[in-house]
């Protein structure tokens, strides 16, 4: 049961720090501070923080990677305290999942994209085999 906590936790925080940096953020903040209960509101402002910081950060994907460490340990422990916490993570990914918006029905949809930065790049990019349910081509 540690490891899928583990991993779900670990999904979470890889969601919630990308969307940070997207249109999604007022509504992914308010629904991922509530996995914490009592505590929303100061999670609250600690979410607003680190989103400052992701969005002023000179080396942008240390910053990310710091936060994604941060948020995975809070909700790891946030997740081991409320059983019923972790349902609520699952939905929360699979409703703001890039192919859930992508595909409202049940097809399965596949998206190539190739990018391409020349000269000075400020801003949040992520790499990854998996984020979510949406998978590389491996």
């Amino acid at each position: 049961m540690e490891a899928e906590i583990v991993a779900l936790a670990t999904s979470g925080a890889t969601t919630l720090v990308s969307l940070m940096v997207t249109e999604l953020w007022s509504e992914a903040r308010g629904r991922f501070a509530s996995l914490f209960g009592r505590r929303s509101e100061d999670v609250g402002e600690d979410l607003d923080q680190a989103r400052a910081e992701l969005l002023a950060a000179d080396d942008p994907s240390a910053v990310a990677a710091g936060a994604e460490t941060e948020w995975g340990n809070r909700l790891r422990r946030a997740l081991a305290a409320d059983p019923e916490a972790a349902a609520r993570l699952r939905a929360l990914l699979d409703e703001l999942s890039p192919a859930a918006q992508a595909a409202p029905g049940p097809a399965h949809t596949t998206v190539t994209t190739t990018t391409t930065v020349n000269g000075e790049f400020r801003g949040v990019s992520i790499q990854a085999g998996s984020v979510g349910s949406v998978h590389t081509g491996q």
